[in-house]
């Protein structure tokens, strides 16, 4: 257990220590006595302020979380409110400083109160403010504070390891899931609107005159004798699009501000699309891309397949597979360790540096204590899958990998165009593709796969992220204008690529969407609406 000194109790060591140099110079008693105490006095506080803590500790000092459960489902840019309570079992009452929330970097986290004291046999109630900035499973991992002794000249930091669950929903498909079906509100009910058209039906649409190879049952006898000519009804029938969108998922994508990177922004467009098209009664599929094709999902309809295609938004978009990942098994058995400690201390107990077999083991032991119970990401061998597994049920947050994947995952989005403009059966009517140009040298070959689409009579969507904006960032300093001028060079030179490449797309044949409305910086309040909003009322 860590014992860290107060200002106050540095500045009265420091003046033991010089009185009692000046005495032992000044050859005084008295003022070698007097500056001895203060060493002294300062020394006997580290050790009544210690053995106090320890005793509230074997006490039972803890941290609960009030509530049935310890998960919650929010759709981004939401803020919820949670209440955690801190309880001392011991005699003695406990002064708390500096209380703060562990938590991934994706949950912006307040605590009130930040400081306090939890009276004898008491406990106090605290509130945790949460605003996620980032679709995903994100993890709390439990509070933090430093508990001060009874002279208050030291305080000693402890954890309270008690994890807790956050699942950020897209924005729109987090409205359309909490929306109703039938009645009045039929925003994703399975009969939504959608077209008709003449052919086989039940509905009749018109009475018109008999023409060369229309069929004689559908001929009107009543009707044609009292017009003198033939006539035939035609009827109508319902007809849905068949909606691909296929979502450019590239690891490099994630680089960029909390909240504000370009993938945090298509993962925004291709929900609002998929709410958009589900709520009109079309089939929507879903591909996923990357350096490979990380989800598919037939065509469906329904609040159903709502919920896959918020599942698999939330699953295969993150960097928990090792070809995605920043962190190879080495960095994340550290990570999992540091989480590990705090959660269960014997679980740690004996473990070597390269233990690893023996730290996978254990963690998937207390992988029960998880909030989230998720698949096995991908990785290279059993070991490294369960260390893997475990961070992503715990919502770790893992840093993407620096290596960039587009060239690989621009040809993977080459070959999903080509083999939906192959496909029969669902013929697609529509294939919306979200995510950023390809590589000026695969233009040729996206061309060809779009002249494929067209020739199919299968229409082509292109929705572009949008690039930041210059001076989107934070102030800094006036030492740090250099960097930020740079950042700005990046910026910019970005924006034309991206701009040159929209020009691309179009000459090949796309429709280019672009969103309504640019979301805010991450830093700033959430506003009432933003893009993706218009598209799921």
């Amino acid at each position: 257990m860590n014992v860290y000194p107060t200002r106050t109790a540095s500045h009265l060591a420091v003046s033991g220590l010089v009185v009692f140099a000046i005495g032992i110079a000044a050859r005084v008693p008295a003022i070698v006595a007097w500056g001895g105490a203060l060493v002294f006095g300062v020394a006997l506080a580290r050790a009544v302020t210690l053995v106090s803590v320890m005793r509230i500790r074997a006490a039972g000092f803890e941290m609960l979380w009030n509530g049935a459960g310890r998960l919650a489902r929010v759709p981004l840019g939401s803020v919820i409110e949670l209440e955690a309570e801190v309880r001392n079992r011991d005699t003695l009452a406990a002064r708390y400083d500096r209380l703060r929330v562990v938590a991934s970097p994706a949950l912006d986290c307040a605590m009130e109160p930040p400081a306090g004291e939890v009276m004898a046999s008491g406990s106090v109630r605290l509130r945790v403010r949460v605003r996620p900035l980032r679709v995903g499973y994100h993890g709390i991992y439990g509070l933090a504070l430093e508990v001060r002794g009874a002279p208050s000249l030291f305080e000693v930091p402890l954890t309270f390891a008690n994890p807790f669950g956050v699942e950020v929903l897209p924005r729109a498909l987090g409205l359309a899931l909490a929306t109703p079906v039938g009645g009045r509100a039929r925003a994703v009910a399975s009969s939504g609107r959608s077209g008709n058209r003449r052919g086989d039906g039940t509905e009749l649409r018109e009475l018109r005159e008999h023409l060369p190879g229309d069929p004689f049952r559908r001929i009107a006898w009543k009707a044609s004798a009292k017009r003198g000519v033939l006539v035939v009804r035609e009827f109508e029938r319902e007809e849905r699009d068949v909606v691909w969108i296929v979502l450019d998922a590239s690891v490099e994508l994630w680089g960029g501000p909390m909240g504000g990177a370009p993938l945090d922004r298509a993962i925004e467009m291709a929900a609002a699309v998929a709410a958009q098209h589900l709520g009109n009664g079309d089939l929507v599929g879903l591909r996923v891309v990357g350096g490979r094709e990380l989800a598919r999902l037939a065509p469906d309809g329904g609040r159903r397949q709502l919920k896959r295609i918020t599942t698999a938004l939330l699953e295969h978009t993150g960097v928990h597979d090792t070809d995605r990942s920043g962190w190879d098994e080495g960095d994340l058995a550290l990570q999992v360790v540091e989480h590990l400690r705090p959660l269960d201390p014997r679980a740690v107990e004996g473990l070597g540096a390269g233990d690893l077999e023996k730290l996978a083991r254990r963690a998937s032991a207390a992988r029960g204590y998880a909030p989230f119970d998720r698949p096995p990401p991908q990785a290279r061998s059993q070991r490294e899958a369960r260390l893997r597994r475990y961070a992503a049920c715990f919502g770790l947050h893992v840093p993407p990998r620096l290596e960039p994947d587009r060239p690989r995952s621009a040809a993977v989005l080459r070959d999903a165009l080509l083999q939906l403009a192959r496909e029969k059966r669902p013929r697609a009517s529509l294939v919306h593709v979200v995510g950023p140009p390809p590589p000026e040298e695969l233009w040729e070959s996206v061309a060809a796969a779009a002249r494929k689409l067209r020739g199919a009579a299968i229409g082509l969507r292109w929705s572009l992220p949008p690039a930041a904006a210059p001076g989107d960032a934070a102030p800094v300093a006036r030492g740090e204008r250099l960097w930020l001028a740079a950042e700005e060079a990046v910026v910019l030179r970005a924006r034309a690529a991206q701009r040159r490449g929209e020009a691309a797309l179009r000459r090949m044949g796309a429709r280019i969407v672009h969103p309504l409305r640019e979301r805010p910086a991450p830093t700033r309040p959430p506003v009432a609406a933003e893009p993706g909003d218009e598209a799921s009322a």
